[in-house]
């Protein structure tokens, strides 16, 4: 079988980092990884010397797919000021797909949201699009993102659904704690990296044992 394209495979994952949606980012990213394409997102690097724009547009340039949550706009902090972010790299996502050459025009993305017709009050612009809403749930995000990455997946009869991925999603979590202590590690300190890598091992792992499986029968 051809080797897929690592833009093809890759990822964007926008979404907040505050530690109330930490669980959502996890659980996104076990699911991408999961579906056998590339979690990326801008905390996979620490290079202070790089402007953050500099980075999100080398991430986009990079990534052929992406998952915008959205879910996060509200007013914080004194002042009160509605956080951007989000919509603003969710914009740059969709003029290099407008914009860009052959290959940036082959750009997919889903929207999720808190509720679905939310946006409607602070991005009017995306009106049109259909946004998928969580409500804040994990399953309901890891249903999404599945459901989405399925139409773009080089192998889709070997992709499982929404219930199989959040049954081994549970399980994965259950290991977690193990997984942190033979790394001598906090699973509540984990960084993007650090839990990709943790991920990725999870599910070589399980690949392996399946293949053992299948050869004993």
């Amino acid at each position: 079988m051809m080797e897929v394209p690592l833009y093809d495979r890759s990822v964007f994952i926008n979404c907040p980092f505050d530690l109330m949606y930490w669980p959502i980012l996890e659980a996104i990213t076990f699911s991408v990884a999961y579906c056998g394409f590339v979690p990326r997102c801008s905390l996979e690097t620490d290079d202070g010397s790089q402007v953050r724009i500099q980075k999100i547009n080398s991430l986009i340039r990079s990534c052929r797919l992406a998952i915008h949550d959205i879910s996060r706009t509200e007013s914080d902090g004194a002042p009160p000021l509605p956080r951007f972010n989000m919509p603003l790299e969710l914009g740059i996502f969709m003029g290099a797909k407008e914009f860009g050459n052959r290959e940036q025009k082959r750009k997919a993305a889903v929207i999720l949201d808190a509720e679905r017709y939310r946006y409607q009050r602070f991005v009017s612009d995306i009106a049109g699009q259909d946004i998928r809403a969580h409500a804040g749930g994990v399953f309901e995000a890891i249903a999404h993102v599945r459901n989405f990455l399925f139409a773009y997946s080089h192998a889709p009869q070997f992709l499982p659904g929404p219930d199989r991925i959040a049954e081994r999603y549970r399980d994965f979590r259950e290991e977690l704690p193990h997984m942190c202590e033979v790394l001598h590690t906090n699973p509540a300190r984990l960084t993007f990296p650090e839990f990709t890598h943790l991920v990725r091992g999870y599910i070589e792992r399980e690949a392996q044992a399946a293949h053992i499986g299948d050869r004993a029968a």
